[in-house]
């Protein structure tokens, strides 16, 4: 099975010049904690309410003033359309992520979630493996 059969090809994105209380107000609207950032539909990153709450709040700055583009990952680890499920749950694991964007000739076309592997009755053990090591603490952290 690959990636296209069952990502979300319907994704919300925001642009690296909206401000972060845009982004916040979009993830409040939609229900997500994470939102590619987009430059003219070729992906550029992706913030996560954890970006937000460390690099913006947590050092006293003003989310209005702020753009995304201070607090956003760049450069996101992607994947692609055609890839096979297994590889996919095998870089979420390894890059500890829990959301996948999906580009095509660089532009977003989709994401996936370890929710949408895990309701796949074939691939939960792909998203048990994944999530078990996303929820690892890193040695940094420790």
């Amino acid at each position: 099975m690959v990636i296209k059969d069952i990502m979300s090809k319907d994704v919300v994105s925001l642009n690296s010049q909206d401000s972060i209380e845009r982004a916040a107000q979009i993830m409040e609207q939609f229900d997500v904690g994470s939102v590619p950032v987009c430059n003219n539909e070729k992906l550029v990153g992706i913030v996560t309410d954890r970006d937000i709450a460390l690099r913006c709040v947590a050092g006293g700055n003003n989310a209005n003033n702020q753009k995304i583009s201070d607090v956003m990952t760049s450069n996101p680890v992607t994947g692609t359309p055609d890839m096979n499920i297994h590889d996919a749950a095998q870089i979420m694991s390894k890059e500890q992520i829990r959301r996948l964007p999906i580009v095509q000739n660089d532009n977003l076309v989709g994401i996936v979630s370890l929710g949408d592997i895990s309701v796949e009755p074939t691939l939960q053990d792909n998203a048990e493996e994944a999530l078990k090591n996303i929820s690892e603490p890193t040695k940094n952290q420790m």
